[in-house]
């Protein structure tokens, strides 16, 4: 019952792409033709919206539900990410969708889009297999190093922590 809110939030978002055209595949087709600034127009709100949501979370130093200090770490810029990037645009620009409104699709009834939710899962399910053998696995000592930030209540600040495990 309690996580009841997390569909009506689901719910909402999908009417939501869905009154806006967001996951319409000829609104994506402009966008990758710049033929129409529509979807550059969402794009960019939610670039907006989630940078000033970050700043907030910064600035007033919330906490999470459970109310613990909400700390985000600098990613790192590489060659998987560009590599992942362009992956993701050429499934998005193939398939008329990203993995937002992909259960939208199918929620208004674009049954072919369950072949897309499959391949998606499929993917996810291919890089869980192949992730230690990746640069980012770490296969030379088979170990994992992982930098978290923790907030000090003490020092009044983040403390930046590193936890070595065995990489699964």
């Amino acid at each position: 019952m309690k996580n009841l809110k997390y569909l009506f939030f689901g719910l909402l978002f999908g009417v939501l792409l869905t009154k806006g055209e967001v996951i319409s595949w000829f609104r994506i087709q402009e966008m990758f033709r710049f033929q129409s600034f529509h979807m550059y127009g969402f794009i960019g709100s939610a670039v907006v919206t989630g940078f000033l949501g970050i700043q907030a979370i910064k600035w007033f130093k919330w906490k999470s539900a459970d109310g613990q200090r909400i700390s985000l770490l600098p990613k790192e810029l590489h060659t998987g990410v560009i590599i992942g990037g362009t992956l993701f645009g050429l499934g998005w620009a193939l398939t008329g969708a990203c993995p937002g409104p992909l259960y939208a699709h199918l929620g208004s009834g674009n049954g072919t889009f369950i072949v897309t939710i499959i391949s998606a899962m499929l993917g996810t399910f291919v890089y869980g297999l192949l992730r230690p053998y990746l640069p980012h696995g770490d296969l030379m000592n088979n170990q994992q190093k992982e930098k978290f930030y923790l907030y000090s209540e003490e020092t009044n600040q983040e403390v930046i922590h590193e936890e070595v495990r065995k990489a699964s």
